[in-house]
């Protein structure tokens, strides 16, 4: 993505100062500015529901319910395929299960009202074929000026070469069929994301 950034990327993601940033004092395991990035998207597309892949510690499911706290709007439905005591909000549910099958998505699916406005956030397993899948699956959620954001594409460009394949190349597999969603690359705006190429705009 951004060559010039390569030093920079790998020095901050090596670092592991991710794996150190908190949210009202709850892990939150993102890049500071992807999280400013979101409330952006969050005041803009407004949504109902806020469907989130990979739920871990749950310090951006917080993080998501405060924002919409601030807004009086919004829900989010988060799954994870690991169970475990996490911070509670009244905006949030927790699922368990494995992202990337038919049965949770139709349980997610439960959850979301006709005309409801969905975002949905990818950030599970970050091999191709599992980010594949469930780009195969939630796309269909995503409502016309809303997003479809797939994680973690940084993993392989330039971090963990040896992980590829990876999200970014999920991306590039299920764009060509589907000209309803393009790349926002206004959100490469700061330069410094973990999420190149993954913020998936529905345009139609």
């Amino acid at each position: 993505m951004f060559d010039f950034m390569t030093p920079f990327y790998l020095h901050y993601y090596n670092s592991r100062a991710w794996m150190d940033t908190y949210w009202m004092g709850h892990p939150v395991y993102k890049c500071p500015l992807d999280l400013f990035l979101y409330q952006e998207i969050l005041f803009t597309v407004k949504p109902d529901i806020i469907v989130e892949c990979g739920t871990n510690v749950g310090g951006s499911a917080l993080y998501l319910a405060q924002m919409c706290d601030l807004m009086n709007k919004g829900r989010i439905i988060t799954v994870d395929i690991v169970e475990f005591e996490r911070t509670k909000h009244d905006r949030i549910t927790y699922l368990t299960g494995d992202s990337a099958s038919v049965d949770t998505f139709n349980r997610i699916k439960q959850f979301i009202n006709s005309g409801d406005v969905v975002l949905v956030i990818l950030d599970s397993d970050h091999t191709e074929q599992h980010v594949y899948k469930e780009l195969m699956l939630y796309h269909q959620l995503v409502t016309v000026g809303s997003y479809v954001i797939v994680e973690d594409t940084i993993l392989g460009h330039p971090v963990y070469p040896e992980l590829l394949p990876g999200p970014m190349e999920a991306v590039a597999r299920f764009l060509p069929d589907h000209d309803e969603f393009r790349i926002d690359k206004s959100k490469h705006k700061f330069h410094l994301t973990f999420n190149p190429n993954g913020y998936l705009q529905r345009v139609k």
